[in-house]
């Protein structure tokens, strides 16, 4: 039998405290990946320097920012089949043409361009022409991936260099 130990209400709360900063940390990468203007390094090197779990903090801010690009990919399954409904509407200012086009750059680069999907406004396009080229979901997820990993990595090494 495990033994139980006694928490008190104090150590209740500051657990409580720490998944919800955890879980911010999540939403703000998330919607970071977004056209919302947000930016999750500033919370991101904020929690290194109060010592939290690089590893946790890795993890949850590349989830959340992969997440936006496997939401991207679908976005660009849908437009695939669907662009030429989007030409009648004035205040979409793309035309079928212009996917195509800009479809064909993708394929030029190819899939490894992902790796750039980290880049803000660039990657959005990325992802969602990686949805109309029919890159399969979990190259896009493992290239994305790695590509915004390989940006909070160096992130943290610059904020524990700046705070060491």
């Amino acid at each position: 039998m495990i033994p139980r130990i006694p928490i008190t209400s104090a150590e209740v709360e500051a657990i409580e405290f720490h998944l919800l900063t955890l879980l911010a940390l999540f939403a703000v990468s998330y919607l970071a990946a977004t056209i919302l203007p947000l930016s999750p390094e500033f919370l991101y090197g904020a929690l290194i320097a109060e010592g939290y779990s690089l590893g946790s903090l890795l993890f949850l801010a590349t989830l959340g920012n992969t997440l936006v690009a496997c939401v991207n990919w679908w976005l660009g399954t849908l437009l695939r089949s669907n662009y030429s409904r989007f030409e009648d509407y004035r205040w979409i200012r793309i035309t079928g043409k212009e996917i195509e086009r800009a479809g064909l750059w993708f394929n030029r680069y190819g899939k490894w361009s992902l790796l750039v999907a980290w880049a803000p406004v660039l990657g959005d396009g990325l992802t969602v022409f990686a949805g109309i080229a029919r890159v399969p979901l979990w190259q896009l997820a493992a290239l994305a991936g790695i590509g915004k990993f390989t940006r909070y990595f160096f992130i943290a090494q610059i904020a524990t260099t700046l705070i060491n």
